[in-house]
């Protein structure tokens, strides 16, 4: 007979969520529109009325927040000459885990001449979450990429810190065939404890990537000065054809009032989410 832990087990499994949305939008006559979509289970994508040439969309988790055990895939083509900016409705909450970890898989190609905008809200993480996150990206020679995260361990508003968990982000960025960008970030075990070292976060509870393709020196020194306005720790550098800014912060907020000053360095149009 199977024991009550076991017979509990298998309903959290049968109940974990499962959600994917793959599309490609095209670009006719100079404006960007939606082709193709697939979605399924609690992800969901909705594309406000059109702002200009270029097309938004926004992602909805119908789940309420991602558990152990969940997950989601998304796969996105921005066709040739096509603008398209991606965001989410709310910020992301990654529960508390008891056994396998959630997966986020999010592709993203881009061809000649488009330009893709992500611009999430951030991912907070709660105490005991175990999330693995992989992001690949291939663009063509020719395309332009803006790609901007911010994760958050604990709700710090709420005197909420993340003390034990596991959390690897993977991110390959492939450019012209050949890849150009390879990192994987892992934190786990006792993640408060890493997050405390001076040489992790310095006890910040925020951190951000924005990557920037193309990318040069020139940019990085339109971003330098806005540094007097920063009120995190802010890094930034360029190489291999890209621009990258690295954040750190005591709080989602602060790390984000320095992500918007970066990216109106960059020229980028923030989403109508984020100025709510």
């Amino acid at each position: 007979m199977r024991s009550d832990v076991s017979i509990l087990s298998g309903v959290f499994e049968a109940n974990r969520a499962r959600g994917a949305v793959r599309f490609e939008v095209h670009a006719r006559d100079g404006v960007t529109r939606r082709g193709a979509l697939h979605e399924s289970g609690s992800l969901r994508v909705r594309f406000p009325s059109p702002e200009g040439e270029g097309l938004s969309g926004v992602f909805v988790n119908t789940a309420g927040g991602v558990a152990g055990g969940d997950r989601f895939d998304i796969d996105i083509t921005a066709g040739q000459d096509s603008r398209l900016t991606l965001t989410t409705a709310a910020a992301e909450k990654i529960y508390r885990a008891p056994g396998a970890a959630a997966q986020l898989d999010i592709a993203l190609k881009v061809d000649a001449g488009a330009h893709l905008a992500w611009l999430p809200q951030e991912t907070i993480l709660f105490d005991r979450a175990r999330v693995h996150r992989r992001f690949d990206i291939v663009l063509d020679e020719a395309a332009s990429l803006l790609l901007c995260e911010i994760v958050v361990f604990g709700r710090t508003a709420m005197g909420e810190r993340m003390e034990q968990g596991e959390f690897v982000d993977r991110w390959r960025l492939r450019r012209g065939g050949r890849l150009v960008f390879a990192e994987t970030v892992r934190l786990d075990g006792n993640v408060g404890a890493k997050l405390a070292r001076s040489a992790v976060a310095k006890g910040g509870a925020a951190i951000g990537t924005a990557l920037m393709v193309p990318g040069d020196e020139a940019l990085v020194e339109r971003i330098r000065e806005a540094s007097d306005s920063f009120v995190g720790e802010v890094g930034i550098s360029a190489w291999n054809g890209f621009a990258m800014v690295r954040f750190c912060a005591q709080d989602a907020a602060r790390l984000r009032a320095d992500m918007m000053a970066v990216l109106a360095r960059t020229g980028a149009a923030l989403p109508r989410l984020w100025l709510n």
